[in-house]
Formats: C-alpha cells, sequence, structure tokens
C-alpha cells in the first residue's frame, strides 16, 4: 500500500478482490491509507473507493477495509455491490493510536450468506473480553486486520489459536507485510487463516501481496474467505 495515497491503495484493493475470487476478502488495519495515524479521515461515499465498489460489484465480494473515519476511530468498512459502510470501530486503541482516536463503542458481527463474521482490529484480538463478547453474539468466525512489528508474528498466530479453538470459530488475520507508515518500516505480515479446532488452515510469508484463501466447510453456508497481507 501507498501511504495517504487512497486512490491508489483502492486500486490494489480491486485488483487483490480480483485475484482473490473468494465471497469475503480482509485487509489489514488502516489499508486504505497505510498506517499513517494523522491521515485525513475518510468518508465512507468518497468517489476514490469507486474501483473498489466496482471490483466487488463484478466478483460478487464483500471486502473489508481499513480506514480511519469520523468519531474519530479506526474503523473496518465493508465493501460490495451497494457501497461502502462502516461496520467496526476499534474498541481497543493503544500506544500512539491512543493520542487520536476514540474507542470503538461495542463488539459488531457482520452477516454474509447466513455467516455471522466477527470483527476486530490489531490489538482488539490480544484483548480475552473482546473476543468473548463478539462470539457471544454468535458467530461462525472472527475476522481481523492487523499491523505490527516483524517479531509480533508468533503472538499473532497463538492469538488466532486460542480464539479459535476456545470458541470452536473460523479465524482469520490479515496482517500488513513490508513498510508501512512510520511506525513500521517493516511489518510481520503471515496473514492467515484458521479452523476452528486451532490448527492452521493457510498462512502467508512476509512478503508484500501474498493472499491466502481457504473454503470454509462447516458452518450455515458454502462459503470461501481470504486474507491479504
Amino acid at each position: 500500500m501507498t501511504s495517504l495515497d487512497v486512490a491508489r491503495n483502492a486500486a490494489v484493493h480491486a485488483a487483490v478482490v480480483r485475484a482473490a475470487s473468494a465471497r469475503v476478502v480482509v485487509f489489514p488495519e488502516l489499508s486504505l491509507t497505510g498506517y499513517e495515524l494523522a491521515a485525513p479521515l475518510l468518508d465512507p461515499d468518497d468517489s476514490r473507493l469507486a474501483p473498489l465498489v466496482t471490483a466487488c460489484a463484478e466478483t460478487g465480494t464483500t471486502a473489508l477495509a481499513g480506514a480511519p473515519v469520523a468519531g474519530p476511530h479506526i474503523a473496518m468498512l465493508a465493501v460490495d455491490r451497494d457501497g461502502v459502510r462502516v461496520v467496526y470501530r476499534k474498541q481497543h486503541p493503544h500506544g500512539d493510536d491512543e493520542a487520536r482516536f476514540r474507542p470503538g463503542p461495542a463488539p459488531a458481527v457482520l452477516e454474509v450468506d447466513g455467516w455471522r463474521l466477527g470483527l476486530a482490529i490489531c490489538r482488539d484480538t490480544g484483548i480475552a473480553d473482546h473476543a468473548a463478547a463478539t462470539a457471544a453474539l454468535g458467530i461462525d468466525a472472527y475476522l481481523a486486520g492487523a499491523a505490527d512489528q516483524p517479531e509480533a508474528d508468533e503472538m499473532m498466530a497463538e492469538r488466532a489459536r486460542r480464539i479459535s479453538s476456545t470458541y470452536g470459530v473460523w479465524v482469520g488475520f490479515a496482517c500488513f507485510a513490508g513498510p508501512t507508515g512510520d511506525p513500521f518500516p517493516q511489518t510481520a505480515g503471515r496473514s492467515g487463516i484458521w479452523r476452528p479446532d486451532g490448527t492452521v488452515a493457510a498462512r502467508a510469508g512476509r512478503a508484500a501481496g501474498e493472499i491466502v484463501r481457504v473454503r470454509l466447510d462447516a458452518g450455515p453456508a458454502s462459503a470461501s474467505s481470504s486474507g491479504r497481507g
């Protein structure tokens, strides 16, 4: 992703959506702006997002992308054939995040084809109460966008294993790979998808642009999901 270049990043997101060929595609935290904590807030109606809306409409995809939004909050946007909407706001900003962004109000679930997808952003995944409160809403999967230091990749994997095995749900983490913003000259990468028993279904390396994809084989409907690093 290119820092602060929403138009270019939306075009990259659109290309990933087409390449992934999945019903749901998850992107990292602040993917549309890069991890730039001073980035201008993004309106879901921003015309620069049009290529991503078009790609989702043409492929039947719901994309979950990251952006700063009014509040201000670090948010997850759902993009599909109907347009763009904010579906979740990060509940646990930390570190430099806290200087600008407010905690989101509540856990959230997005339903796609009868699948109930619990949503999270980075630090949320390490808060036991967040996973518990999200699971209590009744979920089939727990999906998160993240950005972290390279040495954090195994910590993120352990979080994913714990959530998936504790609640018996699929878990997908889309983690930034490569540099993004001043805090991250390098990032952890290693986006992954974990089965409900805690085992790894697919996991990317550290290189930017890698996609992991699985077909979910349990739940209320047949579906596929991918995460992009």
